[in-house]
């Protein structure tokens, strides 16, 4: 077999796994040789359309088993895998599918209007809907598809150095780039999670959060069936249904955001329902409060946490909960197969205790960002890649972050990065300067707020300012609330103290004075407060 990729691991399950179910969903339970069957029709329909070695593939759609059926199939013809996050706007998504210069698009029949929206009008050539009706010409239903293939005959040579997927990242600059993941680098960091998390050929996995997000499917998925375990898919955050779950399906691990696990410590159903079968928690984004990890504790449950970002498939460093309470806000040590540094602005490996920018190596790192020469090589130091965020190595090797270079948000699991929302709200020819930070939030950790100075006589309500985000951003990158302020901080070149204003605003202040009013201090002159929507 010359395919050496992702999209041969189901086929070599095949036997390995005869009978042992791989994905369950909903009252669905698909086993590991239906998955296969099911992988090579889809490969088939895919060689039928035209889809050759290096084309892409979009889907668009939440958790359920075809956006595994899609990933694998597309490895087996050698195409690139490219998920989106459905909870963006329809201009974010029309600039990916385009940018990727997609052929083919697999979309959930929920995202039907979104994805009319975003793509109807793109150069896809090809459109097939998940669990919904065809539409002539222009949609065709995937088992009507699936039904008319034929597995293919030949056998398209896929190395480890071939791409597999791109997953677009949002960037300081405003504009998205594609991380190009290879099959090795997705290889390699499912081996790392295999030896550093304690993965099982038993494991039955829950996974709440979607498989777009690369921690989902590398972190999760990916390692759970390369053991032959089994995936049980929940398309949404909903606490009762994850709990009952947990219980039904005797949950071995579950990962998420400490938004997700507060949900569920602070649901009815949480003291009554059986959590014996789990062994494992891994939490991202963010610390895990102490009111949440204490809950967890005081039912024998603790938590696994953890370094990574897309660029590094994703992982990067982990901390078992055995040495959580050694090593006190760390995110533990570098992947087995794995190094990470700090640097100085010089580009020189720092002492432990001595901080900088944190630097990761190994075979999980990205090849490239898709069609972007410059931001590849920006991004990399040597072999090494520049992760943008500062922080220390103890004596032992433990990564201790302590600030994002980048000042990405970090919302819900979600990033948010404040270029992208400052670029449109600077379209404003009344704005003078604007800054997006994070202020913290109880339930998202995150939101992000919006301080902004306005020039010399202008006046603006805080909803012309927010007005032109909506449909053009996803609603968890709409600041919470907007700050007018009659100047912002600058250092003597004339950048923004962005560190000053989180210092400054640990909360949403509350108060409202008209702006460029005489009498009013520089921070803040006027406050308004907008619904938190998801």
């Amino acid at each position: 077999m010359d395919n050496q990729g992702l999209g041969t691991w189901i086929s070599r399950r095949r036997v390995k796994s005869e009978g042992d179910v791989a994905v369950v969903h909903g009252d669905t339970a698909v086993r590991y040789e239906e998955f296969a069957a099911r992988i090579d029709l889809l490969a088939g329909a895919l060689a039928e359309r035209g889809v050759r070695k290096g084309d892409r593939v979009v889907y668009l759609g939440n958790n359920h088993p075809d956006f595994l059926t899609t990933f694998f199939a597309c490895g087996l013809r050698g195409a690139i895998f490219v998920p989106l996050n459905t909870r963006l706007a329809p201009r974010e998504l029309e600039y990916m599918i385009d940018d990727c210069g997609a052929r083919v698009l697999i979309l959930h029949e929920e995202q039907r209007a979104l994805a009319r929206a975003a793509a109807w009008s793109s150069g896809i050539e090809h459109r097939i809907v998940v669990e919904g009706a065809p539409e002539a010409p222009a949609v065709e239903a995937l088992d009507e598809v699936l039904a008319a293939a034929s597995v293919p005959g030949d056998d398209v040579p896929v190395s480890l150095d071939d791409p597999a997927m791109i997953l677009y990242t949002s960037g300081t600059t405003g504009r998205p780039k594609g991380a190009v993941l290879t099959h090795g680098n997705l290889t390699w960091n499912a081996l790392n999670v295999l030896v550093d998390y304690d993965v099982t050929s038993d494991e039955r996995a829950l996974l709440i959060a979607p498989m777009f997000h690369v921690a989902s499917l590398g972190m999760g998925a990916l390692p759970t069936l390369l053991k032959g375990g089994t995936l049980v898919l929940q398309q949404k955050v909903d606490p009762g249904a994850v709990l009952a779950a947990i219980a039904e399906h005797r949950i071995t691990s579950l990962s998420g955001v400490p938004t997700t696990f507060q949900l569920l410590a602070e649901h009815p159903a949480w003291e009554a329902t059986d959590l014996s079968s789990l062994r494992k928690l891994t939490c991202g984004g963010s610390a895990v409060p102490s009111r949440v990890s204490e809950a967890y504790e005081a039912r024998g449950l603790h938590f696994s946490s953890g370094f990574g970002m897309t660029e590094t498939s994703p992982g990067a460093t982990s901390l078992p909960y055995r040495k959580a309470h050694d090593h006190p806000g760390s995110s533990g040590l570098a992947h087995f197969f794995t190094d990470v540094r700090v640097v100085g602005p010089d580009g020189a490996e720092l002492p432990a205790g001595k901080a900088g920018e944190i630097e990761i190596s190994g075979p999980n790192v990205m090849k490239e960002y898709w069609l972007r020469p410059d931001a590849t090589r920006d991004a990399h130091r040597g072999t090494w890649f520049r992760s943008g965020d500062i922080g220390h190595l103890d004596a032992q090797g433990y990564l201790v972050i302590s600030d994002r270079l980048k000042d990405m948000i970090i919302s819900g699991g979600e990033n948010v990065y404040p270029a992208e929302i400052e670029q449109i709200i600077m379209e404003n020819a009344a704005i003078d300067a604007v800054a997006v930070i994070g202020i913290p939030d109880e339930r998202w950790g995150e939101v992000p707020l919006a301080v902004v100075a306005l020039r010399p006589g202008e006046l603006l309500a805080p909803e012309e300012i927010l007005a032109p985000l909506d449909g053009r951003l996803a609603k968890y990158k709409v600041p919470r609330g907007v700050v007018f302020v009659d100047e912002l901080p600058r250092t003597a070149s004339g950048k923004i103290r962005k560190n000053e204003l989180r210092t400054q605003y640990q909360e949403l202040p509350e108060g409202s004075r008209p702006t460029n009013a005489a009498s009013t201090p520089a921070l803040p002159t006027q406050v308004v407060r907008t619904p938190r929507a998801r």
